[in-house]
């Protein structure tokens, strides 16, 4: 089996989708934390790019003794180090996510979401969504923790997420949402996260729910359950990673609960482009074979 050296910042969404691409790639895979030494190398590290310079100076010490066959990083602070890194073992490297100020044509592949709207390059290959680092076995181990703590067999499942720089999460907007979900008749889940606002909380605690995680008193984890047993699904627009993973899994038919700010961000971006292909508010399901099929070729 072929491995590969995931580089990681040590974001977990990050670090999700580059073992999702590992796997893709049928690889295993090592992971290896990795910075820059200060924003400034990072800064310097897209000027000697341009000028084909690629130097593992900028950044801290790092272990990668690993042998690979192929070097793989997600997120700016990986882009730059997967390509030296590569150059140095004389290998390939692919990246995930859009590295916009690097030069493209010298990564080996690129997996870019559709919203930032990428080059139309032989080594760029167009994602709808994140990847995802889970497999059949993942969710039934899931769906067996699920039914250790209940019978419930949730139709219609609620994932709520919190604010962040594009989007809002209040305590009204919420009950407003609510109510429209209780309006529909079926068996009723949710769980809160750990972004979760504690009003918020309190407002979704209030509802009759046949089954609810409040993130807050327990960190059990029902998403994998909600994604396979869910007939309608509805995730919190800003939850881009349970949006991914609920229009790639499962078979519900998936809502995005929109709770994102005005203005053509990336978060409206994303969700706009899973709403015009069908994702979401629809029942079609994420099918990345061809990309993967690309991926391997590139990478080979």
């Amino acid at each position: 089996m072929k491995t590969a050296i995931i580089l990681t910042d040590g974001k977990a969404g990050h670090e999700n989708q580059s073992k999702a691409f590992a796997r893709m790639l049928g690889c295993e895979y090592a992971l290896v934390p990795v910075a820059f030494k200060s924003k400034a190398h990072k800064v310097l590290s897209y000027l000697l790019d341009r000028f084909g310079v690629r130097t593992l100076k900028l950044f801290k010490p790092f272990d990668a003794e690993n042998a690979c066959d192929v070097v793989i990083g997600t997120g700016s602070g990986t882009f730059y180090a997967a390509k030296a890194l590569a150059r140095t073992r004389g290998v390939k490297c692919g990246v995930v996510l859009y590295p916009r100020g690097y030069d493209l044509a010298s990564f080996d592949c690129v997996l870019a979401p559709s919203f930032d709207a990428p080059a139309k390059l032989p080594n760029v290959v167009e994602i709808p969504a994140n990847l995802v680092a889970a497999d059949e076995a993942f969710y039934e181990k899931g769906v067996a923790a699920f039914r250790e703590r209940t019978a419930v067999a949730p139709e219609i499942a609620v994932i709520v997420g919190g604010p962040n720089k594009c989007s809002t999460l209040t305590a009204d907007w919420m009950k407003a949402r609510l109510d429209e979900i209780f309006a529909q008749p079926g068996v009723k889940a949710v769980t809160t996260s750990r972004r979760t606002p504690p009003d918020v909380e309190a407002v979704v605690d209030s509802y009759p729910w046949d089954y609810k995680l409040i993130y807050s008193k327990d960190h059990f984890n029902p998403i994998p359950a909600f994604v396979k047993l869910a007939k309608k699904l509805y995730v919190t627009a800003e939850s881009t990673g349970m949006l991914s993973e609920s229009c790639t899994f499962g078979s519900a038919e998936v809502h995005a609960l929109d709770n994102l700010l005005p203005g053509p961000h990336k978060f409206r971006r994303f969700v706009e482009g899973l709403r015009m292909d069908g994702y979401v508010d629809g029942n079609r399901k994420v099918d990345l074979s061809a990309q993967s099929a690309r991926a391997k070729e590139l990478l080979a």
